[in-house]
């Protein structure tokens, strides 16, 4: 899809039909015979316009034949299975002396700001068109980060109360959006720099002013990223800690469950077929005495072997307990 736009009198952003000189065309997803009659039209080189149509494009700068491209990443986002997860996509800006061209692969939250008067830009000063992009654009990071903070903080309040695989999910989407946030803002950083160097920007001091606002707003996201991305490694970090916590625990209540089961178990197998039982067939009540007596020993060596597993040998604290009364009170003699 191919929009026209030009800016009025007013110094509003106005829609036409049709390519004029100082115009800016907005290309979102374009085919094939877009982008050959864009190049057409506007002198920009084909594989130019076709740049930034790659997913896995990397952001950066490109001059050629009065031609100028910065490719940027934008930060978008999408929706799986278990919530909204954030992720970048290329975008790029290119301009020479007749006009100006975006394309992307998807429309863009700033360039639609763009549209709507939210922001104003001149679409007769290409410069000024891009470095305004760029600082909406590292807003837009800024802004993403904060709505993966405030989904961090909901996800841990939820696994407060319950601790579930889909929350641990959403985490480790959180963990790769901000991977992807800081490759690409320190990839656009290097764009910027290669943007200060132009003639315009460095002639201009309300280019450098604003360019200085884009750094500066970038290098925001770049640290409010780290800061994220820390906390939220030692996060998960701590929940996985949790979790391994957990399953020690579950594991040594099973052990303790299947040692107390061994011990009647095993002593069944010695003496189960081996003396009377009661209601057994031609068997007195009083000839199973050594049963009951079995019984017994059973219970009674399950219940010591449960209090040395939980409670430790209390024959052993004992003695030690004893010892130390002993030693406290030589030394009192002593003195």
């Amino acid at each position: 899809m191919v929009k026209f736009f030009v800016t009025a009198a007013n110094g509003e952003i106005e829609k036409t039909d049709k390519f004029s000189e100082n115009c800016w065309v907005d290309m979102v997803n374009p085919t094939d015979d877009e982008c050959e009659d864009v190049s057409a039209v506007t002198g920009v080189p084909e594989d130019m316009l076709k740049a930034a149509l790659d997913e896995e494009e990397r952001a950066r700068s490109e001059f050629d034949e009065g031609c100028n491209l910065f490719i940027v990443d934008c930060p978008i986002m999408e929706e799986g299975d278990f919530g909204d997860s954030y992720t970048t996509l290329p975008l790029a800006v290119i301009y020479n002396k007749r006009c100006v061209v975006t394309v992307c692969l998807k429309g863009n939250t700033v360039l639609k700001d763009f549209i709507t008067g939210r922001e104003r830009v001149s679409c007769a000063k290409p410069v000024h068109f891009a470095l305004t992009f760029m600082l909406g654009n590292a807003k837009r990071f800024l802004y993403c980060l904060k709505q993966i903070d405030r989904k961090n903080h909901r996800i841990q309040n939820e696994m407060g109360k319950m601790m579930r695989n889909e929350e641990i999910i959403q985490l480790l989407d959180l963990q790769n959006s901000l991977v992807y946030f800081s490759t690409s803002l320190n990839s656009n950083e290097r764009v910027h720099e290669k943007l200060s160097k132009a003639e315009a920007v460095t002639l201009n001091e309300d280019y450098r002013d604003l360019f200085d606002d884009v750094c500066i707003e970038n290098r925001q996201a770049i640290e409010t990223c780290n800061i994220y991305k820390s906390i939220l490694s030692v996060t998960m970090d701590a929940y996985g800690s949790v979790i391994s916590n957990n399953s020690n625990d579950n594991m040594r209540k099973l052990t303790i469950i299947t040692i107390l089961l061994a011990v009647p178990t095993m002593i069944a197998g010695f003496w189960g077929m081996n003396m009377p039982v009661p209601f057994e067939k031609g068997v007195e009540f009083y000839q199973t005495g050594w049963f009951w007596l079995v019984i017994l020993a059973t219970i009674a060596l399950t219940a010591a072997l449960a209090v040395v597993i939980v409670k430790g040998n209390p024959f052993k604290s004992a003695l030690k307990q004893k010892k130390k009364h002993k030693k406290d009170r030589k030394n009192d003699k002593e003195k």
